[in-house]
């Protein structure tokens, strides 16, 4: 069953590499140099288990790098291929010890919730995808908080779950990969929900990577085919980000987080206030706009 999914994923990686290097040959794009510094940092991080979403959305918009509607299908597509790399690292290093039916079904799921949920944000209005954007940069920053302050589960040992459990895990799981296309990470709320079902929070990593990754290269084709990306960031975050999970999985074995973490929080939580202005701003043009037309007609 490893095999069988180590071997999809490869070629996962060598053809979302084909398809994401002819559309920038074609457009004649060149990477963006701060992105991949970003993608670096954020993949550095995300392999450790802090999340690369967050953090990079709080980036992209404080230097207004993307716009604000491009901001999650631009993400996910940069970060297909480091994920890719981090599902191949983790089922390798822990995917034989989770039950394969468990760690299927939920990488199906994810990658079902990914591929349906990724024509959803570029037919949803501009507002309502910062307002999306906002409330999971706030969810992401109450994570991080909560981990500082040691008031997430700490988890279980088991390396399976009962069928009951396991049907909620595979739904869930679905649900995530949909909101993946709307920039909201799934390792945080995965490792949450399994790790309160009482699974050995380690054994979330390989379920968390692999259908992400699987996901995020699937909208990723999709979002590069539709165009709605930018593509400089898109290179950029991929350039930077492979290299960098190598070095996070092999060479680093333990570093002090919480620091890091708070930091994070701040810059987050900015960014989701301008973000939620933003939309906020935008829904009241909206109705000002639809108020103009009314009274035209």
């Amino acid at each position: 069953m490893l095999i069988a999914l180590l071997i999809p994923l490869g070629l996962a990686i060598l053809l979302f590499a084909a398809i994401m290097a002819r559309q920038a040959v074609s457009r004649k794009t060149k990477p963006n140099l701060e992105a991949a510094a970003l993608g670096a940092v954020t993949n550095f991080f995300d392999t450790l288990g802090i999340g690369s979403f967050a953090p990079s959305m709080a980036w992209l918009k404080f230097r207004k790098l993307v716009p604000d509607r491009l901001l999650p299908c631009t993400m996910l597509t940069g970060y297909a291929l480091p994920t890719l790399t981090q599902a191949v690292i983790f089922l390798t290093l822990l995917g034989v010890l989770v039950d394969p039916v468990l760690l299927v079904g939920c990488v199906l799921a994810v990658l079902m919730g990914g591929l349906l949920g990724a024509p959803l944000v570029t037919r949803t209005r501009v507002w309502i995808v910062q307002m999306i954007v906002a409330a999971a940069l706030l969810v992401a920053a109450a994570l991080y908080m909560m981990t500082n302050l040691h008031l997430m589960p700490g988890g279980g040992t088991a390396e399976t779950l009962p069928v009951p459990l396991m049907i909620v895990a595979i739904i869930a799981n679905f649900i995530f990969g949909v909101l993946l296309n709307y920039g909201v990470g799934n390792y945080a709320p995965t490792l949450v929900m399994l790790s309160l079902m009482g699974m050995d929070p380690r054994l979330a990593f390989p379920i968390m990577a692999s259908g992400a990754s699987l996901a995020a290269a699937g909208a990723g084709v999709r979002h590069l085919a539709m165009g709605e990306i930018d593509l400089r960031i898109a290179t950029g975050l991929a350039i930077g980000g492979i290299p960098a999970v190598f070095v996070a999985a092999f060479i680093v074995k333990s570093m002090p987080l919480e620091m890091l973490r708070w930091l994070v929080i701040v810059v987050v939580l900015y960014a989701a206030i301008v973000m939620l202005r933003s939309a906020l701003s935008g829904r009241s043009e909206e109705r000002s706009a639809a108020a103009i037309r009314a009274e035209a007609l």
